[in-house]
């Protein structure tokens, strides 16, 4: 069965290609038949036919090879800086014009960013220039998934290195995700200064890195983002996230339980607060990172905790129960 063969440059010479170029040095020469499972030989000029039979394929001499590929690299780079010359030379009186026009900033106040690629490169970037914190929101839109593993497969190397200078990172869940293996694994990998939180209801996600520039979402897909280096909107985005994480019940490092009051759980407080501000289902289960079937599990518990028997008297009952009460102190 013929092996496909994929190009690639000599410095990632394949393994059929290195393999049939040592036996073609040590035995004079391989048939072009052999050749077959490594064309890249050929295409390279490292095997080339013999004189005598042209079903033969001989070695170029390594240090031959080497010298014309070398010349080649060379002739390619200098033709790199040829092209930087003219493009300087293009562009030297158009920025002389700009510069007249409008002052020249490190970066402008908002920009946006399309496509995930160019987010995650963008958040790669800044985390690479910070040294003090970052601050994270993730809501349920982090949830354990292919795509998020493919996202961790950056982050983690990047986040590593940022802990590795003495960076600080805390970051912000949804209530839901706090005993997610997806989660809790990612924070057994990370070595540092980290710590995690969750709440119950938290805004969209967020990355704020040093005090200076967020990234926030600017569709719901999340393949459009906002980078902010405006120092007011960056500092408004870094209080909101003080505020929740006053609010927020530690889960990493170390896990804290909430207490349940008079037989009704922290979710269905929660829940409770929803309920009597007349929102839907649908709008409940949202808003805390839960789909509308456990959202109305938690209804009928909470329910039949206080002895309801319809939507109208929940309502009332929990008025009267004082969990909202002690839910806001």
């Amino acid at each position: 069965m013929k092996i496909s063969h994929s190009a690639h440059a000599v410095e990632e010479l394949c393994a059929a290609g290195t393999e049939l170029y040592e036996r073609a040095l040590r035995e004079g020469h391989v048939h072009s038949d052999d050749a077959e499972e490594a064309p890249c030989l050929v295409d390279l000029g490292m095997l080339h036919p013999t004189v005598e039979d042209l079903s033969l394929l001989e070695p170029v001499a390594p240090v031959v090879a080497l010298h014309r590929l070398l010349r080649t690299s060379e002739e390619r780079i200098a033709d790199e800086r040829r092209r930087e010359a003219r493009l300087t030379t293009v562009f030297e009186p158009l920025m002389r014009i700009g510069s007249r026009q409008t002052a020249v900033t490190d970066a402008p106040a908002i920009r946006i960013l399309s496509g995930t690629k160019r987010i995650n490169e963008s958040i790669t970037e800044a985390v690479r220039d910070a040294t003090r914190e970052i601050l994270s929101i993730q809501t349920s839109a982090g949830r354990a998934n292919g795509r998020q593993e493919a996202s961790d497969a950056v982050a983690l190397p990047r986040d590593q290195a940022f802990l590795d200078r003495g960076g600080r990172i805390r970051v912000l869940y949804q209530h839901t995700l706090r005993h997610s293996p997806h989660v809790l694994a990612r924070y057994e990998r990370l070595r540092g200064d980290v710590e995690a939180r969750s709440l119950d209801e938290l805004t969209d996600r967020l990355f704020a890195i040093d005090g200076s520039v967020a990234f926030l979402p600017a569709n719901k897909d999340g393949t459009l983002a906002l980078e902010v280096h405006h120092p007011a909107l960056v500092g408004y985005f870094v209080t909101t996230f003080e505020r929740f994480w006053r609010l927020a019940t530690p889960m990493y490092p170390v896990a804290v339980q909430r207490p349940s009051l008079n037989g009704v759980t922290p979710r269905q407080q929660a829940i409770a607060g929803l309920l009597v501000e007349g929102h839907t289902d649908a709008v409940i289960a949202e808003r805390l990172g839960l789909n509308v079937r456990t959202a109305r599990v938690h209804i009928a518990k909470l329910a039949d905790t206080l002895g309801s028997e319809s939507r109208a008297q929940l309502g009332y009952l929990i008025g009267r129960s004082g969990i909202l009460d002690d839910r806001e102190r």
